[in-house]
């Protein structure tokens, strides 16, 4: 459901779509209270909140004492709902819920702003879009993230939509406005309710009146005259004091006539002009009914921030509205005030004159009488309009038939440092332009004096005095013809806007852009492909190595969404996650915060498919208004792409032999653990010691060969280590071990084995890893063995023990370990002597 806020607060659901069987809620209102004043400020800050299930029990989050101050939890998506909303949701029959607040700019001192020039910068919760779900459901983040998006866009086009109905409603006012001002001029007072258009046209409402001197004017569906002068008598008892008021209901008001009027007039709207001189508008009774969801409501009800209660019921209350017109609105009242600022200046000069000057329509009058009241209303009219010369706060100079100034104004004197006295009777043209300005402005006088009026010509002002310095000044003047009462043309009045700041920022902005064209759009291979992207998500930019890349040229994409048209229309992406990633990338830029080197693959307009890395960082002015993205594109060269190919093929190998490796090593481990099994059984029988040596021997070979497949592990190569198993071990039983692995060998070649042990190192113990001296020192013999000489050959294996004292009060044995000739030391940690 779409769900509006009212001036009041108090909301109405404006649209809904739901299944068959729910219970409607289109065209309901709720109170104020309803969603309270808390709620309504953290919909600013976080503008999307999910409730996946209101019956869920709430996790208890256990702060560190350490912290200074509460953990906050109002962005958060896991925050628990309040139990009052919980209960609220139950109550009508939700389980789950998504709600999105469309945000648009405030009124009032924005729009204030954006009368100077100023960005609005207040936002306004103008409503919310609210889906709810009879059953539990989590809705996923980027789904998420594209509702928010989806509100954005609303948000801008609803303000566009309000904007565009507050404009024309301000541009009929003015026009009427206008209208009424003619009327004062050339007319009395009375004509603003005896001709057309009237004060009726100027405000909607039934009926208006003017109450002058004491005669009463109505004008459509007003009170009688009796009746307006007990209206007049409560005003100056009850407001006084006041300049004016409105209201919709006379009786809510405190009028105690308000009966009496009936139904007819319920809405005044009324202005003082003077003492004893009013403007009344009236608005009839406007009968509406309005459907509650829920307890009747009252319209003082308001939320008091401390408590809050859910409501069982959501059965529809009708209530009727009577004794009430509608609402006068903002933009009328201050129509109304305008008018009556204009009308107190009428009435003003009216009154400093010797007699009424503005006779009484269809009354007669002298032609005497008629000329000095023409001679009064120009003599009123020319005061004005030099006072609005005067005080003007755009820069207004004039000039005779000869071009010498004869009106220079009070802001025209300020920018150029030339006082009213100096600048009468210099020339425009010869003393007050630069030379660059000389033709133009010729030129515009030459044809505002035939009585071509021109618009929007920029001249070069020279200033004088302390302003000097501060370098000329640029004006944008309209030219006006200047007549007499002859309607002969005397002179040229010029009307300007100064513009030297705004020029001096766009020749710099003109710099600076030509400077970024250059190089955003050089061909030059070291400049990457850029695009940009604005606050809509629509392509602002396109530069040249983009162009190249995709195949697209900038006139086929500037303008279109990026998300969607450009990448996804014209440029394919890998599926729907794709497209959602590089949303996300662009709104978290646009949001402030900048993305490194995401992965970004597409397909071009010659279906090629491009790899690159996307950095995007955010656009802002210099005022810090986020105003898009700059994407950046990093692509590697040719040769680089090659090596990279290369290199995934030489991966792709290696992956391919290690599993091939881990296949030969896990078929490896089954046979080892036959072998094991056998062993263990062995051990269990009566076996000799000659035996019991030999399934010893049996028993080290087989470890050695299940640490080699262990290592052979493809997590154990990645890391590129080894681990030491130490443990204490009997020297005689790594020497059977080391000598059982190259017997075979022996024999196959026809050699002798010759072991040179003493019997104290066959008994020794020693500490270490016993598997890797074995995988060692039988790697060594093994060698020895395949390049012995065959005819007449051996091999003799010598350990010659050397004992070393340490500093710790243990010994270290020093063996020496010869095969042939050729030797190893070994060095073993020995027990510790008695």
């Amino acid at each position: 459901m779409v769900y509006k806020f009212h001036d009041d607060e108090h909301g109405e659901v404006l649209a809904e779509s739901r299944r068959g069987d729910l219970e409607p809620y289109l065209g309901l209102h709720y109170p104020a209270t309803d969603i309270p004043q808390a709620s309504r400020f953290l919909f600013r800050q976080n503008r999307v909140r999910m409730i996946a299930d209101c019956h869920a029990a709430a996790v208890r989050v256990i702060q560190d004492p350490a912290m200074p101050q509460p953990l906050c939890l109002v962005g958060s998506t896991l925050r628990s709902p309040h139990g009052c909303h919980a209960q609220y949701m139950a109550n009508m029959g939700s389980i789950a819920s998504l709600v999105m607040a469309v945000i648009i700019s405030s009124g009032g001192e924005d729009e204030h702003n954006m009368t100077r020039g100023v960005i609005p910068s207040a936002m306004k919760l103008w409503g919310l879009v609210v889906c709810h779900h009879t059953s539990p459901r989590c809705i996923p983040f980027p789904l998420r993230y594209a509702c928010e998006f989806l509100m954005q866009a609303f948000g801008l086009q609803l303000n566009m939509e309000l904007q565009l109905a507050h404009q024309l409603s301000e541009k009929h006012i003015l026009r009427t406005q206008t209208l009424l001002c003619d009327m004062l001029l050339r007319d009395s007072p009375t004509g603003i309710v005896t001709q057309s258009p009237s004060i009726m046209d100027l405000v909607k409402c039934d009926g208006a009146a003017l109450f002058y001197h004491g005669k009463y004017y109505p004008l459509g569906v007003t009170p009688t005259e009796a009746q307006i002068k007990d209206i007049i008598e409560w005003l100056t008892v009850c407001h006084g004091d006041s300049t004016g008021l409105s209201t919709d209901s006379l009786a809510d008001a405190g009028y105690p006539g308000a009966t009496a009027l009936g139904d007819a007039v319920c809405g005044m709207a009324v202005a003082y002009i003077t003492p004893s001189d009013y403007l009344f508008w009236f608005r009839s009774h406007t009968a509406k009914e309005i459907k509650w969801g829920g307890a009747k409501h009252h319209p003082e009800d308001k939320d008091d921030g401390q408590r809050m209660h859910p409501r069982s019921s959501f059965k529809a209350f009708l209530e009727v509205v009577k004794s009430r017109s509608l609402p006068w609105e903002n933009a009328e009242m201050d129509a109304i005030h305008s008018l009556q600022l204009i009308l107190r200046d009428s009435f003003r000069d009216a009154g400093e004159g010797t007699s009424n000057s503005k006779a009484i329509v269809n009354g007669q009058v002298q032609l005497g009488e008629l000329e000095l009241r023409g001679i009064d209303e120009l003599s009123s009219v020319a005061r004005e309009m030099v006072r609005l010369i005067e005080t003007a706060t755009v820069p207004i100079f004039a000039v005779d038939t000869y071009g010498c100034i004869n009106g220079w104004n009070a802001k025209v004197a300020e920018l150029t440092g030339l006082t009213v006295e100096e600048a009468m009777g210099k020339s425009l043209v010869k003393d007050l332009i630069f030379k660059e300005s000389e033709e133009i402005v010729e030129k515009l006088l030459s044809q505002a004096l035939k009585g071509e009026e021109g618009t929007n010509v920029e001249i070069k002002l020279k200033t004088f005095g302390s302003e000097q310095s501060k370098g000329p000044i640029f004006v944008i003047v309209n030219a006006c013809s200047s007549r007499d009462y002859t309607k002969s043309i005397v002179g040229v009045c010029f009307v300007g806007q100064d513009i030297t700041g705004q020029k001096v920022v766009m020749d710099k902005f003109v710099n600076i852009q030509g400077d970024y064209k250059a190089i955003v759009h050089n061909p030059n291979p070291l400049i990457p492909p850029i695009f940009a992207s604005d606050e809509n998500i629509c392509c602002s930019e396109w530069n040249t190595a983009m162009e190249k890349l995709t195949g697209w040229s900038r006139g086929e994409v500037v303008g279109k969404l990026l998300v969607g048209e450009v990448f996804g229309n014209c440029c394919r992406l890998k599926g729907p996650d794709a497209l959602t990633k590089f949303m996300i990338v662009l709104h978290n830029a646009i949001g402030g915060q900048d993305s490194e080197k995401s992965p970004f693959s597409f397909f071009d307009k010659n279906g090629k498919y491009v790899q690159a890395l996307l950095t995007a960082n955010t656009r802002s002015k210099m005022d810090g208004e986020t105003i898009g993205a700059f994407c950046f594109l990093q692509i590697a060269s040719p040769e680089l792409q090659q090596a990279f190919e290369i290199q995934r093929q030489q991966e792709k190998k290696c992956y391919a032999r290690m599993k091939e490796l881990a296949y030969i090593c896990q078929e490896i481990k089954n046979p080892l653990s036959g072998i094991r099994f056998t062993n263990s059984l062995l051990e269990m029988t009566d076996l000799k010691d000659d035996q019991r040596q030999f399934l010893e021997t049996s028993a080290a070979c087989e470890k050695q060969m299940s640490k080699i497949v262990k290592d052979a592990s493809l997590q154990s190569i990645e890391d590129g280590s080894l681990v030491l198993e130490k443990g204490e071990f009997s020297l005689g039983n790594v020497m059977n071990a080391v000598v059982s692995q190259v017997m075979i060998l022996l024999r196959e070649r026809d050699l002798q084995l010759i072991r040179d042990i003493p019997d104290e190192i066959k008994e020794a113990s020693a500490y270490g890893d016993q598997y890797r001296i074995q995988q060692v020192l039988s790697d060594f013999l093994l060698s020895m063995v395949r390049f012995a000489p065959t005819e007449n050959g051996w091999v003799e294996i010598q350990v010659r023990p050397n004992v070393k004292q340490n500093s710790d009060g243990t010994e270290t044995m020093l063996f020496l370990f010869s095969p042939l000739r050729r030797a190893i030391l070994l060095f073993l940690r020995g027990r510790r002597r008695e």
